[in-house]
Protein backbone atom coordinates (compact mmCIF):
# COMPACT_ATOMS: atom_id res chain seq x y z
CA UNK A 1 0.00 0.00 0.00
CA UNK A 2 1.43 3.35 -1.04
CA UNK A 3 1.45 6.28 1.31
CA UNK A 4 1.53 9.88 0.01
CA UNK A 5 5.23 9.90 0.82
CA UNK A 6 5.72 6.70 -1.20
CA UNK A 7 4.05 8.33 -4.20
CA UNK A 8 6.22 11.38 -3.75
CA UNK A 9 9.31 9.19 -3.70
CA UNK A 10 8.32 7.43 -6.90
CA UNK A 11 7.81 10.76 -8.60
CA UNK A 12 11.26 11.84 -7.44
CA UNK A 13 12.80 8.74 -8.98
CA UNK A 14 11.22 9.63 -12.29
CA UNK A 15 12.64 13.15 -12.00
CA UNK A 16 16.25 12.12 -11.47
CA UNK A 17 18.29 13.44 -14.34
CA UNK A 18 21.08 11.69 -16.23
CA UNK A 19 23.49 13.95 -14.38
CA UNK A 20 22.17 12.73 -11.03
CA UNK A 21 22.61 9.16 -12.12
CA UNK A 22 26.18 9.88 -13.14
CA UNK A 23 26.96 11.24 -9.67
CA UNK A 24 25.08 8.42 -8.03
CA UNK A 25 27.08 5.94 -10.09
CA UNK A 26 30.28 7.06 -8.41
CA UNK A 27 28.86 6.19 -4.99
CA UNK A 28 27.81 2.69 -5.93
CA UNK A 29 30.56 1.88 -8.39
CA UNK A 30 31.44 -1.29 -6.55
CA UNK A 31 27.97 -2.78 -6.88
CA UNK A 32 27.51 -1.72 -10.50
CA UNK A 33 30.95 -3.02 -11.45
CA UNK A 34 29.76 -6.55 -10.70
CA UNK A 35 27.29 -6.30 -13.54
CA UNK A 36 29.38 -4.36 -16.06
CA UNK A 37 32.65 -6.27 -15.78
CA UNK A 38 31.11 -9.74 -15.60
CA UNK A 39 29.06 -10.22 -18.78
CA UNK A 40 28.94 -14.02 -18.26
CA UNK A 41 26.26 -13.77 -15.60
CA UNK A 42 23.40 -16.14 -16.39
CA UNK A 43 19.79 -15.12 -16.96
CA UNK A 44 18.89 -17.07 -13.81
CA UNK A 45 20.47 -14.26 -11.80
CA UNK A 46 18.10 -11.66 -13.21
CA UNK A 47 15.74 -11.75 -10.23
CA UNK A 48 18.64 -11.12 -7.86
CA UNK A 49 19.87 -8.34 -10.12
CA UNK A 50 16.43 -6.76 -10.20
CA UNK A 51 16.29 -6.68 -6.41
CA UNK A 52 19.76 -5.16 -6.27
CA UNK A 53 18.78 -2.43 -8.74
CA UNK A 54 15.61 -1.80 -6.75
CA UNK A 55 17.73 -1.20 -3.65
CA UNK A 56 20.07 1.06 -5.63
CA UNK A 57 17.12 3.09 -6.84
CA UNK A 58 16.20 3.64 -3.19
CA UNK A 59 19.62 5.19 -2.71
CA UNK A 60 19.07 7.43 -5.72
CA UNK A 61 15.68 8.44 -4.35
CA UNK A 62 17.19 9.42 -0.99
CA UNK A 63 20.03 11.25 -2.71
CA UNK A 64 17.62 13.33 -4.78
CA UNK A 65 15.40 14.11 -1.78
CA UNK A 66 18.38 15.44 0.17
CA UNK A 67 19.55 17.56 -2.76
CA UNK A 68 16.11 19.10 -3.23
CA UNK A 69 14.63 19.42 0.26
CA UNK A 70 17.35 19.44 2.92
CA UNK A 71 17.38 22.66 4.94
CA UNK A 72 20.85 23.58 3.70
CA UNK A 73 22.51 23.23 0.32
CA UNK A 74 24.95 20.31 0.45
CA UNK A 75 27.52 19.73 -2.28
CA UNK A 76 27.05 16.54 -4.27
CA UNK A 77 30.65 15.55 -3.60
CA UNK A 78 30.06 15.75 0.16
CA UNK A 79 26.91 13.63 -0.05
CA UNK A 80 28.61 10.98 -2.13
CA UNK A 81 31.70 10.90 0.11
CA UNK A 82 29.57 10.57 3.25
CA UNK A 83 27.46 7.85 1.64
CA UNK A 84 30.52 5.79 0.72
CA UNK A 85 32.06 6.29 4.15
CA UNK A 86 28.83 5.33 5.91
CA UNK A 87 28.50 2.21 3.78
CA UNK A 88 32.03 1.10 4.63
CA UNK A 89 32.24 2.10 8.29
CA UNK A 90 29.04 0.15 9.03
CA UNK A 91 30.77 -3.07 7.95
CA UNK A 92 33.51 -3.19 10.60
CA UNK A 93 35.81 -0.77 12.48
CA UNK A 94 38.59 -1.08 9.89
CA UNK A 95 36.79 -0.45 6.59
CA UNK A 96 36.63 3.18 5.56
CA UNK A 97 36.82 5.69 2.76
CA UNK A 98 40.07 7.64 2.49
CA UNK A 99 39.76 11.01 0.79
CA UNK A 100 42.74 11.91 -1.35
CA UNK A 101 44.46 13.93 1.41
CA UNK A 102 44.09 11.10 3.95
CA UNK A 103 45.34 8.56 1.41
CA UNK A 104 48.50 10.59 0.83
CA UNK A 105 49.12 10.86 4.58
CA UNK A 106 48.67 7.12 5.01
CA UNK A 107 51.32 6.44 2.36
CA UNK A 108 53.67 8.85 4.11
CA UNK A 109 53.14 7.01 7.37
CA UNK A 110 54.15 3.61 5.99
CA UNK A 111 57.40 5.23 4.85
CA UNK A 112 58.20 6.15 8.44
CA UNK A 113 57.31 9.83 8.96
CA UNK A 114 54.01 11.66 9.34
CA UNK A 115 52.32 14.41 11.32
CA UNK A 116 50.01 13.87 14.28
CA UNK A 117 49.79 12.88 17.95
CA UNK A 118 51.37 9.43 17.75
CA UNK A 119 48.47 7.06 18.43
CA UNK A 120 47.04 4.11 16.55
CA UNK A 121 43.26 4.19 16.88
CA UNK A 122 40.08 2.33 16.01
CA UNK A 123 36.38 2.76 16.80
CA UNK A 124 34.58 1.05 19.68
CA UNK A 125 31.02 1.71 20.86
CA UNK A 126 30.98 4.99 18.96
CA UNK A 127 34.17 6.31 20.54
CA UNK A 128 37.79 6.45 19.40
CA UNK A 129 39.77 3.68 21.09
CA UNK A 130 43.55 3.86 21.44
CA UNK A 131 45.08 0.63 20.14
CA UNK A 132 48.50 1.82 21.23
CA UNK A 133 50.58 4.96 21.64
CA UNK A 134 53.75 5.10 19.56
CA UNK A 135 57.05 5.37 21.41
CA UNK A 136 58.57 8.82 21.89
CA UNK A 137 55.55 10.71 20.52
CA UNK A 138 53.32 13.37 22.13
CA UNK A 139 50.73 10.72 23.04
CA UNK A 140 53.25 8.41 24.70
CA UNK A 141 54.90 11.26 26.60
CA UNK A 142 51.49 12.46 27.84
CA UNK A 143 50.76 9.04 29.35
CA UNK A 144 48.01 7.92 26.97
CA UNK A 145 47.65 4.14 27.21
CA UNK A 146 46.36 1.29 25.07
CA UNK A 147 42.66 0.83 25.73
CA UNK A 148 41.95 4.48 26.52
CA UNK A 149 38.80 5.90 24.91
CA UNK A 150 38.85 9.39 23.44
CA UNK A 151 35.37 10.76 24.14
CA UNK A 152 35.90 14.47 23.37
CA UNK A 153 38.18 16.29 20.94
CA UNK A 154 38.38 19.90 22.04
CA UNK A 155 34.68 20.78 22.51
CA UNK A 156 33.37 18.16 20.07
CA UNK A 157 31.74 14.96 21.30
CA UNK A 158 33.25 11.97 19.49
CA UNK A 159 30.05 9.92 19.74
CA UNK A 160 28.53 9.78 16.28
CA UNK A 161 31.72 10.69 14.40
CA UNK A 162 33.34 8.44 11.84
CA UNK A 163 36.95 7.45 12.35
CA UNK A 164 38.02 9.69 9.47
CA UNK A 165 36.24 12.67 11.01
CA UNK A 166 37.93 12.10 14.37
CA UNK A 167 41.33 11.79 12.70
CA UNK A 168 40.73 15.02 10.77
CA UNK A 169 39.95 16.88 14.01
CA UNK A 170 43.08 15.61 15.71
CA UNK A 171 45.31 16.65 12.83
CA UNK A 172 46.58 20.20 12.61
CA UNK A 173 49.66 22.37 12.21
CA UNK A 174 52.84 21.08 13.81
CA UNK A 175 53.37 22.85 17.14
CA UNK A 176 49.68 23.56 17.75
CA UNK A 177 47.95 22.27 20.89
CA UNK A 178 44.90 20.05 21.14
CA UNK A 179 42.95 18.92 24.19
CA UNK A 180 41.27 15.52 24.25
CA UNK A 181 39.12 13.98 26.97
CA UNK A 182 40.14 10.46 27.92
CA UNK A 183 38.00 7.81 29.59
CA UNK A 184 40.10 5.15 31.27
CA UNK A 185 38.23 2.25 32.78
CA UNK A 186 34.68 2.63 34.02
CA UNK A 187 34.94 5.78 36.10
CA UNK A 188 38.15 7.70 35.33
CA UNK A 189 37.79 10.71 33.03
CA UNK A 190 40.40 13.41 32.44
CA UNK A 191 41.66 15.95 29.89
CA UNK A 192 45.03 15.73 28.17
CA UNK A 193 46.60 18.58 26.20
CA UNK A 194 49.05 17.50 23.52
CA UNK A 195 51.24 19.42 21.11
CA UNK A 196 51.04 18.14 17.55
CA UNK A 197 54.37 17.09 16.11
CA UNK A 198 55.95 15.38 13.14
CA UNK A 199 56.02 11.72 14.12
CA UNK A 200 59.35 10.25 13.12
CA UNK A 201 59.04 6.50 13.18
CA UNK A 202 62.12 4.81 14.54
CA UNK A 203 60.70 1.37 14.05
CA UNK A 204 63.58 -0.57 15.66
CA UNK A 205 65.93 0.16 18.54
CA UNK A 206 68.08 -2.11 20.66
CA UNK A 207 70.19 -2.33 23.80
CA UNK A 208 71.68 -4.97 26.10
CA UNK A 209 71.04 -6.19 29.63
CA UNK A 210 74.11 -8.14 30.70
CA UNK A 211 74.40 -10.78 27.96
CA UNK A 212 70.75 -10.54 26.89
CA UNK A 213 69.90 -8.58 23.75
CA UNK A 214 66.79 -6.42 23.68
CA UNK A 215 65.11 -5.39 20.41
CA UNK A 216 62.11 -3.07 20.47
CA UNK A 217 59.95 -2.98 17.32
CA UNK A 218 57.46 -0.10 17.47
CA UNK A 219 55.78 -0.55 14.09
CA UNK A 220 56.07 -2.55 10.88
CA UNK A 221 57.12 -0.06 8.23
CA UNK A 222 59.52 -0.22 5.31
CA UNK A 223 62.36 0.41 7.77
CA UNK A 224 61.62 -2.53 10.07
CA UNK A 225 63.45 -5.49 8.52
CA UNK A 226 66.64 -3.52 7.74
CA UNK A 227 66.52 -2.10 11.27
CA UNK A 228 66.08 -5.56 12.77
CA UNK A 229 69.09 -6.93 10.88
CA UNK A 230 71.24 -3.99 11.97
CA UNK A 231 70.18 -4.52 15.59
CA UNK A 232 71.08 -8.22 15.50
CA UNK A 233 74.43 -7.46 13.84
CA UNK A 234 75.18 -4.89 16.56
CA UNK A 235 74.31 -7.33 19.35
CA UNK A 236 76.47 -10.03 17.72
CA UNK A 237 79.37 -7.61 17.44
CA UNK A 238 78.98 -6.53 21.07
CA UNK A 239 78.62 -9.96 22.67
CA UNK A 240 79.93 -12.46 20.16
CA UNK A 241 79.41 -16.05 21.33
CA UNK A 242 78.42 -14.80 24.81
CA UNK A 243 75.02 -13.57 23.67
CA UNK A 244 72.50 -15.54 25.80
CA UNK A 245 69.39 -14.73 23.76
CA UNK A 246 67.14 -11.95 22.55
CA UNK A 247 63.97 -10.30 23.78
CA UNK A 248 61.72 -9.09 20.96
CA UNK A 249 59.45 -6.40 22.41
CA UNK A 250 56.20 -6.02 20.44
CA UNK A 251 54.20 -4.36 23.22
CA UNK A 252 52.02 -1.47 22.03
CA UNK A 253 53.01 -2.20 18.44
CA UNK A 254 49.88 -1.50 16.37
CA UNK A 255 51.09 -3.39 13.30
CA UNK A 256 51.73 -2.10 9.81
CA UNK A 257 52.81 -3.76 6.59
CA UNK A 258 52.03 -7.46 6.14
CA UNK A 259 55.19 -8.09 4.14
CA UNK A 260 57.28 -6.72 7.01
CA UNK A 261 55.58 -9.01 9.52
CA UNK A 262 56.37 -11.95 7.24
CA UNK A 263 59.96 -10.77 6.79
CA UNK A 264 60.54 -10.35 10.54
CA UNK A 265 59.10 -13.81 11.25
CA UNK A 266 61.24 -15.30 8.49
CA UNK A 267 64.35 -13.80 10.11
CA UNK A 268 64.00 -16.28 13.00
CA UNK A 269 62.54 -19.33 11.25
CA UNK A 270 64.23 -21.99 9.13
CA UNK A 271 61.09 -23.33 7.45
CA UNK A 272 57.34 -23.69 7.67
CA UNK A 273 54.26 -21.54 7.20
CA UNK A 274 54.28 -18.04 8.70
CA UNK A 275 50.70 -16.91 8.10
CA UNK A 276 47.76 -17.59 5.82
CA UNK A 277 44.92 -15.35 4.72
CA UNK A 278 41.45 -16.57 3.83
CA UNK A 279 38.66 -14.61 2.20
CA UNK A 280 35.57 -15.18 0.09
CA UNK A 281 37.50 -15.42 -3.16
CA UNK A 282 40.40 -17.64 -4.14
CA UNK A 283 42.37 -14.52 -5.08
CA UNK A 284 42.17 -13.40 -1.43
CA UNK A 285 43.61 -16.66 -0.11
CA UNK A 286 47.34 -16.92 0.39
CA UNK A 287 50.00 -18.76 2.36
CA UNK A 288 53.40 -17.38 3.22
CA UNK A 289 56.38 -19.57 4.10
CA UNK A 290 59.74 -19.07 5.75
CA UNK A 291 62.99 -19.43 3.87
CA UNK A 292 66.08 -21.11 5.26
CA UNK A 293 68.23 -19.05 7.62
CA UNK A 294 67.78 -18.07 11.29
CA UNK A 295 69.62 -14.83 12.07
CA UNK A 296 70.03 -15.91 15.72
CA UNK A 297 71.08 -19.49 14.94
CA UNK A 298 68.66 -20.97 17.44
CA UNK A 299 69.39 -18.68 20.40
CA UNK A 300 66.48 -18.35 22.86
CA UNK A 301 63.87 -15.69 22.03
CA UNK A 302 61.24 -14.20 24.32
CA UNK A 303 58.52 -12.15 22.63
CA UNK A 304 56.77 -9.55 24.79
CA UNK A 305 53.15 -8.71 23.89
CA UNK A 306 50.23 -6.90 25.50
CA UNK A 307 46.76 -5.62 24.62
CA UNK A 308 48.37 -2.96 22.39
CA UNK A 309 50.07 -5.55 20.18
CA UNK A 310 47.94 -5.79 17.06
CA UNK A 311 47.81 -7.03 13.49
CA UNK A 312 51.37 -7.51 12.17
CA UNK A 313 52.64 -7.92 15.74
CA UNK A 314 50.21 -10.78 16.27
CA UNK A 315 51.31 -12.43 13.03
CA UNK A 316 54.93 -12.48 14.25
CA UNK A 317 54.03 -13.65 17.76
CA UNK A 318 51.69 -16.32 16.40
CA UNK A 319 54.22 -17.69 13.92
CA UNK A 320 57.06 -17.87 16.44
CA UNK A 321 54.75 -19.42 19.04
CA UNK A 322 53.30 -22.10 16.75
CA UNK A 323 56.78 -23.09 15.53
CA UNK A 324 58.00 -23.18 19.15
CA UNK A 325 60.76 -20.78 18.15
CA UNK A 326 60.01 -18.30 20.94
CA UNK A 327 58.32 -18.09 24.31
CA UNK A 328 55.52 -15.54 24.30
CA UNK A 329 55.27 -13.53 27.52
CA UNK A 330 53.00 -10.73 28.73
CA UNK A 331 49.24 -10.43 28.29
CA UNK A 332 46.79 -11.35 25.51
CA UNK A 333 47.21 -9.29 22.35
CA UNK A 334 44.63 -7.00 20.74
CA UNK A 335 42.97 -9.51 18.39
CA UNK A 336 43.04 -7.62 15.10
CA UNK A 337 43.19 -10.52 12.66
CA UNK A 338 41.55 -9.08 9.56
CA UNK A 339 43.17 -8.12 6.27
CA UNK A 340 42.47 -4.69 4.77
CA UNK A 341 43.04 -4.05 1.08
CA UNK A 342 43.69 -0.47 -0.01
CA UNK A 343 42.03 0.11 -3.38
CA UNK A 344 43.06 3.42 -4.98
CA UNK A 345 40.37 5.47 -6.70
CA UNK A 346 42.30 7.83 -8.99
CA UNK A 347 41.32 11.39 -8.22
CA UNK A 348 39.12 10.33 -5.30
CA UNK A 349 41.51 8.86 -2.72
CA UNK A 350 41.10 5.19 -1.84
CA UNK A 351 38.85 2.64 -0.18
CA UNK A 352 40.10 0.52 2.69
CA UNK A 353 38.03 -2.66 2.88
CA UNK A 354 38.35 -5.88 4.88
CA UNK A 355 38.89 -8.75 2.44
CA UNK A 356 40.22 -11.67 4.50
CA UNK A 357 41.26 -12.98 7.92
CA UNK A 358 44.71 -13.92 9.21
CA UNK A 359 45.42 -17.43 10.48
CA UNK A 360 48.48 -18.62 12.40
CA UNK A 361 50.43 -21.66 11.13
CA UNK A 362 48.30 -23.95 13.34
CA UNK A 363 45.16 -22.66 11.62
CA UNK A 364 43.92 -20.46 14.47
CA UNK A 365 42.21 -17.16 13.61
CA UNK A 366 43.65 -14.13 15.37
CA UNK A 367 40.44 -12.11 14.95
CA UNK A 368 38.87 -11.08 18.29
CA UNK A 369 40.88 -13.72 20.18
CA UNK A 370 44.44 -12.46 19.83
CA UNK A 371 47.55 -14.35 20.84
CA UNK A 372 47.60 -15.89 24.30
CA UNK A 373 51.05 -15.71 25.94
CA UNK A 374 52.82 -18.89 27.01
CA UNK A 375 53.62 -17.14 30.29
CA UNK A 376 51.05 -14.65 31.52
CA UNK A 377 52.80 -11.68 33.15
CA UNK A 378 50.70 -8.67 34.04
CA UNK A 379 52.19 -5.19 33.98
CA UNK A 380 53.24 -4.37 37.54
CA UNK A 381 54.85 -1.43 39.28
CA UNK A 382 58.10 -2.40 40.94
CA UNK A 383 58.79 -0.39 44.08
CA UNK A 384 61.75 -0.20 46.40
CA UNK A 385 60.75 -1.40 49.87
CA UNK A 386 62.84 -0.17 52.80
CA UNK A 387 61.42 -2.87 55.09
CA UNK A 388 62.11 -5.85 52.90
CA UNK A 389 62.31 -9.57 53.63
CA UNK A 390 63.98 -10.65 56.88
CA UNK A 391 66.99 -12.93 56.48
CA UNK A 392 69.37 -14.72 58.88
CA UNK A 393 71.81 -11.80 59.01
CA UNK A 394 69.02 -9.55 60.28
CA UNK A 395 68.36 -11.64 63.41
CA UNK A 396 69.74 -10.52 66.78
CA UNK A 397 72.87 -12.43 67.69
CA UNK A 398 73.31 -14.00 64.26
CA UNK A 399 76.78 -15.44 63.71
CA UNK A 400 79.10 -13.64 61.34
CA UNK A 401 80.40 -15.35 58.24
CA UNK A 402 83.94 -16.22 59.27
CA UNK A 403 84.91 -16.61 55.66
CA UNK A 404 83.62 -13.20 54.68
CA UNK A 405 85.87 -11.22 52.39
CA UNK A 406 86.85 -7.83 53.75
CA UNK A 407 87.75 -6.75 50.23
CA UNK A 408 84.25 -7.26 48.88
CA UNK A 409 84.21 -5.51 45.54
CA UNK A 410 80.61 -6.39 44.69
CA UNK A 411 79.00 -3.76 46.90
CA UNK A 412 79.31 -1.04 44.30
CA UNK A 413 77.81 -3.33 41.69
CA UNK A 414 74.86 -4.22 43.94
CA UNK A 415 74.05 -0.56 44.46
CA UNK A 416 73.48 -0.04 40.77
CA UNK A 417 69.89 -0.33 39.60
CA UNK A 418 69.79 -2.12 36.25
CA UNK A 419 68.45 -0.07 33.35
CA UNK A 420 64.69 -0.44 32.92
CA UNK A 421 64.35 -2.94 35.77
CA UNK A 422 61.17 -1.15 36.78
CA UNK A 423 59.63 -2.70 33.67
CA UNK A 424 58.36 -5.85 35.36
CA UNK A 425 57.54 -7.76 32.17
CA UNK A 426 60.96 -7.02 30.72
CA UNK A 427 62.62 -8.09 33.98
CA UNK A 428 60.85 -11.45 33.88
CA UNK A 429 61.87 -11.95 30.24
CA UNK A 430 65.53 -11.31 31.12
CA UNK A 431 65.27 -13.74 34.04
CA UNK A 432 63.81 -16.39 31.74
CA UNK A 433 66.59 -16.17 29.14
CA UNK A 434 69.28 -16.12 31.80
CA UNK A 435 67.63 -19.13 33.46
CA UNK A 436 67.65 -21.08 30.21
CA UNK A 437 71.36 -20.40 29.76
CA UNK A 438 72.15 -21.43 33.35
CA UNK A 439 70.21 -24.65 32.84
CA UNK A 440 72.15 -25.40 29.64
CA UNK A 441 75.46 -24.75 31.43
CA UNK A 442 74.56 -27.10 34.28
CA UNK A 443 73.73 -29.87 31.84
CA UNK A 444 76.82 -29.59 29.67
Amino acid sequence: MFSPFSSYRMNRIADITLKSFAIFGIAVFGALAVFFINPTQSISQSSTDDETYRQLSLFGDAFQLIRDDYVEDIEDETLISNAINGMLSSLDPHSSYLPDSDFKKMRERTKGEFGGLGIEITMEDGYVKVVSPIDETPAAKAGIKAGDLIVMIEDDDVLGMTLSEAVALMRGPVGSDITVTIRRGANTMFDVTLTRDVIKMRSVRHESYDQVGYIRVTTFSEQTTPGLKKAIDALREEHGADLDGVILDLRNNPGGLLREAISVSDAFLEEGEIVSTRGRKDSQNSRHYATSGDLLDGLPIVVLINSGSASASEIVAGALKDHKRAIIMGTRSFGKGSVQSIIPMPGHGAIRITTARYYTPSGVSIQSTGIEPDIDVELAVVEDLEDGAVREEDLRGALDNAASNDNDDTAEEDDKEPINMRDYQLSRAIDLIQGVQIFKTLNQ
